[in-house]
C-alpha cells in the first residue's frame, strides 16, 4: 500500500475510525478470521480482526494493564492465572511482571494471531513468550476451561473479540460456570465487555450470564482511544465481593509486592479504586447494583 491507503474499521455499520496506512505488513485469512497488521501514520503498527482494531502500539497498555493489574491485584494471592485468547502477548506479559505469579497459562484458538504477533509486533509481548512460567497452548479456549480441574486457578483473564464469531462461545452461561468451577475460592474472572455507548447489549447479556456463576458481578472502565465510543468496560465476576472494595493504599501495597509499581503507564492504585464507580449510563445495563 501507498502512503495515500486508509483503512476503515468495520465494527460499526454507521459509525468508525480510519488509519492512514504506511505499510501493509501482512494480510492473512486463517481458519477462523480474517487478519490484517500494517503500520500506521498515527498509532504504530496495528492489528485487525475481521476489520475491528484488536491493538495498536500507540494505546495497547492501557487495556493490558487494565485487564491484568486488576485482577492479580484484587485476588492478592494469584499465583495461576488462566488466559484465554490474548494472542498478541500483551496480556501474557503483563501478568508475568507479577513476582508472584508461578504460572501463566495462555490458550489462544488461532496460531496464525500468535506467529504474527510473534513476527510483526514483538514489542507487544516482550520477551514473556520465553518466560519459564508461561505456557501458551494453540486450542479451543471452551475445551481447555471444561476439562481443567476445579480449584487449578485463581484469576481467568479472557481477552477475546466481542460475542460474534470465534469469541461468541466465551460469553455463554456455561463458560462462566466452567470458570468458577476451575477457579479457588476467591476467584476472579474478567473480559473484555465493549464500549457501552455502542454497545450497551453487551454488556447487559455478558453480566447477567455471568450472574448465574459468580456471587458478585460488576464491570470497571478503562479508556482506550482506539476503541471508540468512550469508556470501554471490562466485565467482572467474582466469588468474594470485598475483592474490588478495597482502598488505594491496600492497592499499592499489593502493586509494590508484586514489583509493578512505578511500572505501568495507565494503571495506579487510585486508577483501580476508581473504575469500579460507574456512570449511571452504564451502571443501568448490569442486573446488581454496587
Amino acid at each position: 500500500m501507498t502512503t495515500d491507503s486508509w483503512v476503515n474499521e468495520t465494527l460499526y455499520p454507521d459509525w468508525g475510525q480510519r488509519f492512514r496506512v504506511v505499510r501493509e505488513l501482512a494480510r492473512v485469512q486463517s481458519e477462523f478470521q480474517d487478519i490484517m497488521i500494517f503500520e500506521s501514520a498515527s498509532h504504530g503498527r496495528v492489528m485487525l480482526l475481521d476489520g475491528a482494531v484488536q491493538i495498536t502500539e500507540a494505546d495497547e497498555f492501557v487495556y493490558q494493564e487494565m485487564l491484568t493489574h486488576v485482577p492479580i491485584l484484587a485476588h492478592g494471592d494469584a499465583k495461576r492465572v488462566l488466559i484465554i485468547g490474548a494472542g498478541d502477548g500483551g496480556v501474557l506479559r503483563r501478568v508475568l511482571q507479577h513476582r508472584n505469579v508461578e504460572r501463566a497459562v495462555m490458550v489462544e484458538i488461532d496460531g496464525e494471531v500468535i506467529r504474527l504477533a510473534k513476527e510483526l509486533l514483538p514489542n507487544i509481548a516482550g520477551g514473556a513468550w520465553d518466560d519459564p512460567r508461561a505456557e501458551v497452548i494453540v486450542g479451543d479456549g471452551i475445551d481447555y476451561v471444561r476439562t481443567a480441574q476445579a480449584g487449578s486457578f485463581d484469576v481467568v483473564i479472557v481477552d477475546s473479540t466481542d460475542p460474534v464469531g470465534v469469541g461468541e462461545v466465551l460469553f455463554t452461561e456455561e463458560f462462566y460456570g466452567n470458570a468458577a468451577r476451575l477457579l479457588s475460592e476467591r476467584g476472579i474472572v474478567v473480559n473484555q465487555s465493549g464500549v457501552p455507548a455502542m454497545q450497551a447489549d453487551e454488556l447487559r447479556d455478558t453480566s447477567l450470564r455471568r450472574q448465574t456463576a459468580f456471587a458478585d458481578v460488576w464491570a470497571y472502565l478503562a479508556a482506550v482511544p482506539t476503541y471508540v465510543g468512550g469508556y470501554m468496560t471490562l466485565g467482572w465476576g467474582a466469588k468474594d465481593a470485598a475483592s474490588r472494595q478495597l482502598p488505594a493504599k491496600e492497592l499499592r501495597r499489593r502493586a509494590e509486592a508484586a514489583g509493578i509499581l512505578g511500572q505501568t503507564r495507565y494503571w495506579t492504585p487510585e486508577i483501580q479504586a476508581a473504575a469500579f464507580h460507574l456512570p449511571p449510563y452504564i451502571a443501568e445495563h448490569l442486573p446488581t447494583a454496587g
